[in-house]
């Protein structure tokens, strides 16, 4: 039988209590066997307007994220893929890798699902290689119950996920950081551990 897979790309410049939400919406309401976190090497749509941290800066939080979260999500993982890949990250290369991979193994393909936030939804058109995508994998648009579904591009398969996300963004907790601000509650505390341990957004060890 197929395995049901996720994946949930992002920057995670930091993860945060939204992201971690959001992977534990997707995870039950699709019952997947596999949910991975995908660490974006270069996101090419944000290296060219601002800084980004370090890749493995970046994976270390959300291991970390992972490894604490409680209770535990069901087949979460922090992946690499992109990381070890190099260059510029695109879903449809990491997408492509995981059906090589299930291929060279001899099982049958993943059902795959992209995760994306509702927030996202408008801006799949600038996406790269954006219909191999739409031929290959469902679309899994997390949304907060009280917000509005947004629509779904013409051509996709589409489910929506509901979940109670926290109002929270990276950019948001990147700057209560610089201001020296606190984020507890928005990020996790394994997070924000190893925030000090590496000595990331200012934030003295």
């Amino acid at each position: 039988m197929a395995r049901r897979v996720g994946v949930l790309g992002g920057t995670f410049d930091p993860p945060h209590g939204g992201h971690l939400a959001a992977a534990r919406a997707a995870s039950a309401a699709l019952e997947l066997d596999r949910l991975l976190l995908v660490v974006a090497n270069e996101p090419w749509q944000k290296v060219p307007s601002r800084a980004v941290t370090p890749a493995e800066d970046r994976f270390a939080m959300v291991e970390a994220m992972v490894e604490a979260a409680t209770p535990p999500v069901h087949g979460l993982e922090a992946s690499r893929l992109e990381i070890d890949r190099g260059g510029p990250s695109y879903t449809a290369d990491t997408v492509e890798a995981l059906l090589d991979g299930a291929r060279e193994a001899g099982e049958p393909p993943p059902d795959l699902f992209v995760v994306v936030g509702a927030d996202l939804v408008a801006a799949l058109p600038t996406w790269k290689r954006v219909d191999d995508l739409r031929r290959t994998v469902t679309l899994a648009v997390v949304s907060r119950p009280q917000s509005d579904h947004p629509g779904v591009p013409e051509g996709w398969s589409a489910v929506q996920v509901e979940a109670s996300t926290p109002a929270v963004s990276s950019s948001e907790v990147r700057e209560r950081l610089e201001q020296g601000l606190s984020v507890a509650g928005l990020v996790p505390a394994a997070v924000i551990r190893c925030i000090r341990r590496r000595g990331l957004y200012a934030v003295s060890r």
